[in-house]
């Protein structure tokens, strides 16, 4: 196999591995709190070793897993009241993207807003809370693309993947099609090439995430 492609499919290997470990542990097949080896997790993934090893290490970095030498990995725990903590430090990070998606999004972009409203719309009528919180991860990842500020974007990836498992611990039983009633309200504003709509529907979505986060962390 040529070089290039050596390179090319060992890192289409560590991203498989990082997207599945990761949404294991936001839907939270990997529980909170709980300990498990490498090992354990190449066998979950069905992926090899290298590609599990570099997910653990990136997880590791947004704190999502801790590495305990000889005591295996740890899955970050869910304490409630750290929800509000994360939307804290999120929320202006959101409006900067926001109001820079709706300036400088491309065809490519608006044509990847669309596809990802009606997934969340179909996600709703579905009721299908893991298909949301795909369509979720989606609309993050093309405003960030939009947006054109890697600064920014790598700052709030590790919180926005914090909020997504927080959320499906303690909201997504009731809050489907309010928050994705906000989503879709966001992306309007970015197609219309709004920027302070954009960035004050980012914010107003933020708002109602600390709404949930305050109720969660008095239960």
């Amino acid at each position: 196999m040529p070089v290039a492609e050596r390179g090319e499919t060992a890192e289409s290997a560590s991203a498989k591995a990082y997207r599945v470990l990761e949404k294991m542990i936001v839907t939270l097949e990997l529980a909170p709190g709980s300990v498990t080896t490498e090992r354990a997790l190449i066998e979950k993934t069905s992926l090899g070793r290298t590609p599990v090893r570099e997910a653990i290490q990136r997880l590791a970095w947004e704190g999502l897993v801790a590495i305990r030498s000889r005591a295996g990995l740890e899955i970050a725990p869910l304490h409630a009241g750290d929800w509000l903590k994360v939307l804290d430090a999120r929320r202006g990070t959101e409006i900067i993207l926001a109001r820079s998606a709706a300036r400088f999004a491309t065809p490519e972009i608006v044509a990847r807003l669309q596809a990802t409203a009606l997934a969340i719309h179909s996600a709703v009528v579905s009721s299908d809370v893991v298909g949301y919180l795909e369509a979720e991860k989606s609309l993050d990842d093309s405003i960030a693309l939009a947006a054109d500020n890697q600064f920014a974007a790598r700052l709030v990836v590790p919180l926005q993947i914090h909020s997504r498992r927080f959320w499906f611990r303690f909201q997504s039983g009731t809050g489907l099609a309010e928050v994705a009633g906000n989503h879709v309200t966001l992306i309007r504003a970015i197609l219309e090439r709004d920027q302070d709509s954009a960035a004050a529907e980012a914010d107003r979505l933020m708002a109602l995430l600390c709404l949930h986060a305050q109720a969660a962390a008095m239960r």
